[in-house]
């Protein structure tokens, strides 16, 4: 049984349901990746930023004996911009039986529906979800690679000296939770930066560029359970944010943060400040995250300087993350004459 599906209406036991089918699928697919947790599982579901919308499908096994049956499919397609952007898993006991395919033209029709004429997916590397998704004409339009450094083995006499390895004339500044207000307009500004470079990325995670976009996004970052830690770079004469990075504490995997943007402003490039802020940043997350073990980054294949720094850190590449997109009108029709079919 496919139904559409709203996390904030949802039974407590759904939420739980949903939760044993997410951890089935990741101890299948990335089994060295911590398990979710339910903390905030719900609002990280459901909450989206101004202007976006989610909808919501699961699969669900018939009742028995008056019990809700086990929720062992689900999707999502969030529409942002000119893309509808998904995420499906299937449980791995139930793969290979056309769910995935009958969970895809629900969100394949409705995006049709809405007015969307492409959808974009993150593939992982390794798994069943690449062939899944290219025999049904999806196209790779862009891979990063995901890297994890591991805390336990971090050398940090040789990161300190890292830290304060930025040339005179800057100073490193921490914020928990997000800059302040008073500082979003140059943070805007340094995030600006890479506004406009066009290196094949479908945008499935867009960044925010404007002051009142990033105090939304950061307001929508805490209701969804993450939290948000900020080192910048201010150059000393002017104020102005040389550059910036950003890591993500979620709820849901408290053990493992997610490295976001790292940029350095152009006309201050050359000055050490990338890795400076990122040893600094690791040095307040050992302080104010005891239970962290991990973090994880993403970054561009050909983006050879932060690489460069990653494993200077001690970040290690684990595997690609691809990036699919597929023309929605031709989705649906392929859906269709393969007797995929939505009411």
């Amino acid at each position: 049984m496919v139904r559409e599906w709203d996390p904030r209406t949802a039974s407590s036991a759904e939420i739980e349901s949903l939760l044993d089918t997410v951890n089935a699928a990741f101890a299948a697919d990335l089994p060295a990746d911590p398990q979710w947790q339910n903390s905030s599982l719900r609002e990280y579901l459901a909450e989206v930023m101004p202007g976006e919308r989610r909808i919501s499908w699961i699969a669900q096994e018939e009742p028995t004996d008056g019990t809700p049956g086990r929720i062992i499919g689900h999707i999502h397609v969030l529409l942002l911009g000119d893309i509808g952007v998904i995420d499906v898993l299937v449980h791995p006991e139930e793969r290979r039986r056309g769910l995935g395919r009958k969970l895809l033209a629900k969100a394949a029709r409705r995006t049709y529906q809405e007015g969307f004429s492409l959808i974009g997916v993150e593939v992982i590397g390794d798994t069943p979800a690449l062939h899944f998704f290219e025999a049904l004409g999806f196209a790779r339009e862009y891979v990063e690679t995901r890297s994890v450094l591991r805390l336990a083995t971090v050398d940090w006499v040789t990161l300190e000296e890292m830290a304060r390895g930025i040339s005179s004339g800057y100073r490193l500044e921490f914020y928990p939770g997000g800059p302040p207000d008073e500082m979003l307009d140059a943070y805007a500004r340094a995030k600006a930066e890479i506004r406009d470079i066009d290196d094949g990325d479908l945008d499935l995670r867009p960044s925010s560029y404007d002051p009142q976009r990033l105090r939304d996004s950061l307001g929508c970052l805490h209701r969804r359970g993450m939290k948000p830690y900020i080192v910048l770079a201010v150059h000393e004469r002017t104020g102005e944010v040389a550059g910036l990075t950003e890591v993500v504490v979620p709820a849901q995997h408290p053990t493992r943060a997610d490295q976001y943007d790292t940029i350095v402003v152009q006309d201050h490039r050359g000055y050490g400040i990338d890795r400076a802020m990122k040893a600094r940043m690791l040095f307040e997350l050992r302080a104010a995250e005891p239970d962290l073990a991990e973090v994880q980054t993403w970054n561009a294949q050909a983006n050879e300087p932060m690489l460069k720094v990653n494993a200077e850190l001690g970040f290690r590449a684990e595997r690609d993350w691809c990036e699919y997109g597929v023309n929605v009108a031709e989705l649906v029709h392929r859906l269709d004459a393969t007797g995929v079919t939505t009411p």
